[in-house]
């Protein structure tokens, strides 16, 4: 997988400044106080920078770059404004103005004595992803082949890699506070890998070996296959991947980190490793990033990725239903009706309305078999939602206002955008079918919010429950603030902020 960049911490030491060959990054706090160490002509060059109409229009996080600065042997030397007292999105924000110019050089950074030093180097560390598995210019064998055998052998390199010095008053209680932001870091970046590849690698087969693998963190895992599943009831999981060569399947991943008794919060994920449509097939156009409509299952598996890393006190377990919605001789047509592992029958109307039947029997089984305390699930299930809320915020459902406020606090903790929506039963009509008990689709109207009304249809009474819609938040078009263009990685600090704050054993 790739590899959060390097990051080291060492104490403030500005007497080599001037001989330091790649890139300086300097955190100006109010006043726009310099490091004595600056040689004299860079030190008035970023002097006058701070003072002109740009630097005085910088805002927290911004930056001004002055390139081979006078009577040093660095490349560039980096201005960032950031107060004393800034926040924590602002932290990262500074950050991620380092982390998109790392390239492969060097990097000195000097934090001083900021209180947000931590979010600073996380925001590096984000910001600093870049995901160069298939690109044959990026420092790769020639004779690499993006079709083998489907290890995404990423920018492992040593030399590929940049590298980072931290510079700060305190570094050894930076660096100790630091762990558990680079187990964040490694978790969304597993995330992004996985929505990044493309389906002929990350099949549903490839998708579970990477989370088998998972093991050697601390991790249970278990695959079911097919027969299982057929076992089990899962027929409308099985529904969908009837029409693939790729075999279905479930992957269940527990870390008990908590009390050996308590009840686990229980993560669910859509992971349709490819979406054609089936035989409702979507336009042509756009059509290559449906290999992103297993993001729900790559925040769970980062999650999961993350609290085993940081050792979280708590038990969680993420469950993932892997198929591909493929439109061959076998796929079920429009007008198919399946029943579910619970019992209930569908109608299915639209082939393209897929993710919900995965759901449907992951959900039900995640609670069968594990009654736990509270239950989310994550899907790229609508483009309602995306007509609705565009790519700044997930959608967020629940029949539980504690959860529901719970998932709200620690996305805006985190600076994810959620935003919450409606469920009641006035939209149970939209789904009603003539033939079944519900039809899979209730059409353009309201259409995220009758795709979760169709979920809570398969979640227990007094079971807390919430759906987060990521449609929008998972391949944005453009790059976000701590991503660069592709995958975000949306949820993995959302969910994990939500483990540690609600779920965590003191």
């Amino acid at each position: 997988m790739t590899q959060p960049v390097q990051i080291s911490f060492t104490e403030t030491a500005t007497d080599g400044l001037a001989g330091h060959q790649g890139r300086i990054a300097l955190i100006v706090p109010s006043g726009g106080r310099l490091p004595s160490g600056l040689p004299r002509a860079a030190r008035d060059a970023a002097r006058r920078a701070l003072d002109s109409g740009a630097g005085q229009k910088l805002k927290a996080g911004d930056s001004l770059e002055l390139a081979f600065p006078a009577g040093m042997t660095a490349e560039a030397l980096q201005l960032i404004s950031l107060p004393g007292n800034a926040s924590v999105a602002e932290a990262r924000k500074a950050g991620a103005a380092i982390g998109a110019k790392l390239g492969k050089t060097h990097t000195l950074v000097l934090a001083g004595g900021h209180r947000r030093a931590n979010d600073i180097a996380l925001g590096i560390a984000l910001r600093g992803y870049d995901f160069s598995a298939y690109r044959t210019d990026a420092g790769k064998d020639d004779d690499s082949d993006a079709g083998g055998d489907g290890d995404a052998k990423g920018s492992d390199a040593a030399s590929d890699q940049p590298r980072v010095t931290f510079m700060a008053k305190s570094p050894e209680a930076l660096a100790k506070a630091a762990q558990d932001a680079a187990a964040v870091a490694e978790g969304v970046f597993f995330t992004r890998d996985l929505v990044n590849e493309p389906a002929n690698i990350l099949t549903t087969t490839d998708f579970a070996d990477r989370l088998q693998a998972m093991e050697e963190l601390g991790l249970t895992v278990e695959v079911l296959d097919e027969d299982q599943l057929r076992d089990l009831g899962m027929r409308a999981l099985l529904a969908v991947g009837q029409g693939s060569a790729a075999p279905s399947k479930v992957v269940v991943m527990r870390w008990n980190g908590g009390d050996k008794d308590a009840a686990p919060l229980a993560l669910v994920g859509k992971g349709v490793v490819f979406d054609s449509g089936g035989i409702s097939i979507k336009p042509s156009a756009g059509m290559e990033e449906m290999t992103m409509d297993m993001g729900g299952a790559g925040v769970v598996a980062g999650v999961m990725r993350t609290l085993a890393l940081r050792r979280a006190k708590a038990n969680v377990v993420g469950l993932v239903g892997l198929v591909e919605n493929m439109p061959d001789g076998l796929a079920q047509r429009p007008g198919d009706i399946v029943r579910s592992m619970k019992g209930d029958t569908i109608e299915v109307v639209n082939t393209d309305a897929e993710g919900r039947l995965v759901l449907a029997d992951v959900l039900w089984y995640a609670q069968t078999r594990f009654q736990p305390r509270a239950i989310v699930d994550l899907a790229t299930l609508t483009g309602a939602v995306i007509v609705a809320l565009g790519h700044d915020n997930a959608g967020v459902f629940s029949n539980d206002d504690k959860l529901a406020d719970g998932i709200l606090s620690a996305a805006k903790a985190e600076g994810e955008g959620a935003w919450r929506l409606p469920l009641g039963p006035g939209y149970d009509k939209l789904i009603k079918s003539r033939l079944a008990d519900m039809k899979n689709s209730g059409g353009r109207a309201a259409g995220s919010i009758t795709a979760a009304q169709f979920l809570q249809r398969f979640i227990r009474k007094d079971q807390p429950w919430a759906h987060l819609d990521i449609a929008g938040t998972t391949l944005p078009p453009s790059a976000t603030q701590l991503a660069p263009k592709g995958a975000t990685g949306w949820g993995v600090m959302t969910l994990d902020r939500l483990v540690r704050d609600r779920f965590e054993d003191e």
